[in-house]
């Protein structure tokens, strides 16, 4: 009977493994998609990214009461996500064709918002594993690594809300440039 109960135990530790896997797979295979620039997707783009950064920094600051400089952080990892969301826009590809604006975003700074939710889940394990001693550290900082995961979350919600405000305004340019 616990042999059974262990390779169960396997065989479910290795289809978590597998789907953590494809679905950043996946992620990359998205976010490396030719895409045509829609005023109507760009704008709600630019909504909802706004509404996450808000809900974030939100979150954050209500979470320093009880954690510490989580709100420096998550500030931090926003700037740091907005420079590379300025990246991200420089280095995409543009297309104006007759039926639109088509844009491919970089396939190397897809690749490192890939690696950064790798990175950060590997760590998060890592941490988990090798706590510190338990007078140390107040046990939800030991446990989950948060001041890491709140930059981390930062930079990609910034780096979101800046590349999705920057689709926008090139749509709106390239409409303009149409109607003319």
């Amino acid at each position: 009977m616990p042999i059974i109960l262990l390779v169960l135990l396997l065989f479910v530790l290795l289809a978590f493994g597998g789907v953590v896997l494809l679905s950043l797979a996946l992620r990359y295979r998205a976010g490396t998609a030719r895409r045509q620039g829609r005023r109507w997707v760009a704008t709600m783009n630019v909504w909802m990214s706004s509404f996450s950064a808000v809900f974030f920094l939100v979150f954050a600051f209500l979470l320093a009461f009880w954690l510490g400089p989580t709100l420096r952080f998550a500030l931090t990892g926003m700037c740091f996500g907005g420079l590379l969301g300025l990246l991200g826009l420089l280095l995409t590809r543009w297309e104006s064709q007759p039926d639109g604006l088509f844009y491919t975003p970089s396939r190397w700074l897809a690749l490192l918002v890939m690696l950064a939710i790798a990175a950060r889940l590997v760590y998060g394990w890592w941490h988990t594993m090798h706590r510190n001693a338990p007078g140390d550290q107040h046990w939800l900082w030991s446990a989950s690594g948060t001041q890491l995961s709140i930059a981390v979350a930062g930079s990609l919600i910034g780096y979101y809300l800046v590349y999705a405000i920057g689709v926008r305004i090139r749509i709106a340019r390239h409409e303009q440039r149409r109607t003319k």
